[in-house]
């Protein structure tokens, strides 16, 4: 069955709406994704921008929804391990794993803003190498009693990683990928799951496809996986409301805002150019220019009965087994976010999962 939760991607700034209010709003809305039954809340890692800004240490964040809740399981989506040190993501990870009972999903990202890896002093070519040696590194300070690292960003010896996870043998990981081929690779290969950074649009819908495929293929072909499953997660926009009018307004209105901020941090790619990240700067530059469109990704906008249609063709083509509704952007209040996920829990996913069964069953 296709689970679903909720994806934090802050958008706003102090002066639009205050930390304590935004914060206020998000764990209210984390509450009732609990409550409704629910299977995720993710926060993401950003710095120095309204485009992310907000959300500079999901692990805190989630600590907090982690003390409101008692079954929605807790993703970071991702860290940017890039800019961290294995020993410190290791650690305090796994503290938050045991404070929520067991309830952690370790989602990690390579970051792709150039004004972030400025400011931390990193390398943007070195950030495929630095990025998948950090998390491979945190797995095993994880899983084995004595690490030794000896490589180009860190280097310790006999490293026992204290707390261990509450999960054994350790949390879920999930890796975001968006256009890089041999990112789809290395996480298919490497038996992590899979999160799809950013959703398509409906054009190159076909082509996340093909990628989504390519990743299951190599996961299920490396040795290492086997007897496991691949596990997709994607991010969609989501704005319900009792008519598809009302729906479409807001939520195109709250888009708007939401990639006109975009535009503003994926404008640092103008004049960048990095052999790890071939592709990103055109891609990024076309949503600078084009960024106060919705339609620079796929969004669920509408009735009840649109919603279940959208997302059911969503399923059909993308085949996710993770959706994870975008609910905060455009700086949306609080009974907003609340009406799209009661409308979700009560009008649209009973049918949905109905039709699962029915299909399952066949």
């Amino acid at each position: 069955m296709t689970e679903y939760g909720i994806s934090i991607l802050p958008d706003t700034g102090p002066e639009d709406r205050s930390p304590q209010e935004y914060y206020a709003n998000l764990l209210d809305v984390a509450r009732l994704t609990d409550e409704l039954g629910l299977e995720y809340v993710k926060m993401t890692e950003h710095y120095l921008h309204p485009y992310g800004g907000y959300c500079p240490d999901p692990l805190a964040f989630l600590s907090a929804v982690a003390a409101v809740t008692g079954r929605v399981r807790l993703m970071t989506g991702g860290i940017q391990a890039s800019f961290h040190h294995p020993i410190q993501l290791a650690a305090s990870t796994a503290q938050l794993d045991a404070i929520s009972g067991g309830r952690l999903d370790v989602g990690f990202a390579r970051a792709f803003l150039p004004y972030e890896f400025d400011a931390f002093g990193v390398d943007m070519d070195t950030s495929t190498d630095r990025f998948r040696r950090t998390v491979d590194a945190t797995v095993r300070l994880w899983t084995e009693p004595k690490v030794d690292e000896d490589g180009p960003f860190f280097r310790y010896s006999g490293a026992t990683s204290v707390p261990p996870p509450t999960q054994r043998a350790h949390p879920p990981v999930w890796t975001a990928a968006l256009i890089t081929r041999s990112s789809f690779q290395w996480i298919g290969e490497s038996g992590y799951n899979l999160l799809v950074a950013s959703a398509p649009t409906r054009e190159k819908a076909g082509q996340v496809r093909e990628m989504i495929d390519f990743y299951r293929s190599c996961f299920l072909g490396a040795e290492k996986n086997r007897g496991r499953q691949p596990k997709v997660a994607i991010s969609i926009a989501l704005m319900l409301a009792e008519t598809d009018e009302e729906a479409r307004e807001l939520g195109r209105r709250h888009l708007r805002r939401h990639w006109d901020t975009f535009a503003a941090a994926a404008g640092s790619w103008q004049g960048r150019a990095s052999a790890s990240y071939q592709g990103y700067r055109e891609a990024m530059v076309d949503k600078h220019r084009s960024g106060a469109s919705e339609d620079a990704g796929l969004a669920v906008l509408g009735s009840p009965d649109t919603a279940v249609r959208q997302l059911r063709e969503i399923r059909e083509v993308l085949t996710p087994d993770v959706i994870l509704f975008q609910i905060d952007y455009g700086q949306q209040p609080r009974a907003t976010m609340r009406r799209t996920l009661e409308l979700f829990a009560r009008q649209v996913r009973p049918r949905l999962d109905a039709e699962e069964r029915q299909e399952d069953a066949r």
